[in-house]
């Protein structure tokens, strides 16, 4: 039977649940019309960012790459012409001192809007940490936005994510606030190449617009309007892991005060645990390359293959007591390549986890210890964070209010985890 309602309905249970009623290491179904092979685990993973194994274009439903990614995206390419799109993006975002640079614009954007943040007046988490990241990002990229555009950028980027993986109407909006900032950024790369608009010369727009293919060609305007998006909209995406990290010093106050303190090594910790313990991606998706066996289990080509993230980050034979939120479990050790995977699996240089999971983490560790250090009250709300729902948030999104004036003197610039 086709699943992909179950999938609407149940959202992140769904593929646990499938695995675990099974109880084995392949389970068989049927998403979108079309059979899928849905699998689990450290080894699961490593077979699936194989790109022997697995490939990822033609994968992608149209509604993702209407809305997530974009169509052409760096996502949709595999082999050579992923490898020399792909360099573009490590060039860029696991550069060290292009990731302090977007730190520190970041910090300082943060604490510029808390600054304006008026005592006892309440304000949502979300919504403040999305327009600080477009601020920051746009600026770092070489587009800075005008003050009053930061916010209907940030709408859009956020709708873009808020909108994939849902029926309408926010689906619709999502297509809608990408075509809006495709648009916008195409007529901007037109106009870097001929000399109209003036950016940078090492800026990250100019690096999209300059990168050539594998056959020598620059992107069209529209597929470099793309790959800058999946440059921008992952970093404003950060407000979703920002906003757990709200609902994680609430829930679990007694992490504050360590985090407070400026104990870098545990605010990268914090970060990860941030990463592991809440939902974003359910799982990820291919097509088998070639016939497959995976413990025992034959996966024919062309199959889709689905790897299980979210019950991957939660399972107990990895993560001992998967559901208490416990930073510590990341203290003074090696997390391996395919162990904890919210960002993808592997070697991010050559394959397709996410280039700029660096600068997730770093960002995180940096905000986490200004927003513990924040005294603050949360009012009543509904803090629930709904499963079925994808991608969930709180649902109150953290409203958060200030409760007195304080000097902001904390160092928390980090140099990006391993």
């Amino acid at each position: 039977m086709d699943e992909s309602l179950a999938v609407l309905t149940k959202g992140y249970a769904w593929l646990p649940d499938r695995l675990r009623a099974e109880n084995a290491p392949v389970v068989r179904t049927r998403l979108m019309g079309q059979r899928a092979v849905c699998i689990h685990g450290v080894d699961a993973a490593r077979l699936f960012y194989d790109e022997r194994n697995v490939h990822r274009h033609g994968a992608l439903p149209e509604p993702v790459k209407s809305t997530l990614f974009g169509h052409g995206a760096v996502h949709t390419l595999d082999a050579a012409d992923h490898r020399r799109r792909k360099s573009l993006f490590t060039g860029l975002l696991m550069n060290r001192e292009g990731i302090t640079d977007l730190v520190e614009r970041t910090t300082a954007a943060w604490d510029a809007t808390v600054a304006n943040w008026v005592v006892d007046r309440p304000v949502t988490l979300f919504e403040e940490a999305s327009r600080v990241l477009t601020e920051a990002v746009f600026a770092w990229v070489g587009l800075p936005l005008p003050p009053e555009e930061v916010a209907p950028v940030a709408a859009d980027l956020v709708t873009m994510v808020d909108g994939f993986a849902t029926p309408a109407p926010r689906h619709f909006k999502a297509r809608a606030a990408r075509g809006r900032q495709e648009k916008r950024l195409a007529d901007i790369i037109t106009g870097i190449r001929d000399g109209s608009v003036e950016v940078a010369p090492d800026s990250a727009v100019r690096a999209v617009a300059s990168h050539v293919d594998e056959r020598g060609d620059l992107l069209e305007p529209r597929v470099a309007a793309v790959e800058v998006l999946n440059i921008v909209r992952p970093t404003v995406a950060i407000s979703w892991f920002l906003t757990f990290t709200g609902h994680a010093l609430h829930r679990w106050p007694g992490t504050r005060a360590r985090l407070a303190r400026g104990d870098r090594e545990y605010a990268v910790a914090f970060a990860h645990e941030v990463r592991r313990f809440y939902p974003f991606a359910p799982f990820l998706g291919g097509l088998a390359a070639r016939d497959l066996t995976f413990h025992g289990q034959e996966i024919p080509k062309g199959a889709m293959v689905l790897l299980d993230v979210y019950g991957h980050n939660h399972d107990p034979a990895l993560f001992p007591d998967p559901y208490t939120f416990s930073p510590e479990r990341f203290l003074d050790r090696e997390i391996g390549a395919f162990e904890l995977i919210p960002q993808g699996g592997g070697d991010p240089r050559t394959g397709h986890r996410c280039p700029g999971e660096d600068i997730v983490i770093t960002i995180l560790a940096a905000l986490a210890p200004r927003l513990a250090r924040l005294d603050h009250a949360v009012p009543e709300q509904d803090l629930d964070i709904p499963l079925n729902r994808i991608p969930t948030l709180p649902r109150s999104r953290f409203t958060l209010a200030r409760t007195e004036h304080e000097e902001w003197a904390l160092d928390t610039a980090l140099t990006p985890s391993g």
